[in-house]
């Protein structure tokens, strides 16, 4: 069912996404590092619940290279 679709390769989308990929991958590092702080600070203070917040945004930026290529590779058709 519409997997041969799925599957198609967008070597423009792909492309295009590059450049903002690799500025999403400096957010990305950025993100692993208040990934690291917020989970340090909510196992030395569990009461802590800003950590818990801070630790969910940190993950979203670690995901978020991925995010923008796919996009990009959605949003193109060729």
């Amino acid at each position: 069912m519409g997997g041969e679709d799925e599957n198609k390769c967008r070597p423009v989308g792909f492309l295009l996404a590059l450049p903002f990929a690799f500025l999403a991958l400096v957010f990305s590092i950025v993100g692993a590092i208040i990934w690291t702080i917020g989970t340090v600070l909510s196992c030395l203070c569990p009461c802590c619940a800003c950590c818990a917040g801070l630790v969910n945004l940190a993950v979203d930026l670690i995901k978020m290279p991925i995010k923008i290529i796919r996009c990009f590779i959605e949003q193109i058709p060729c």
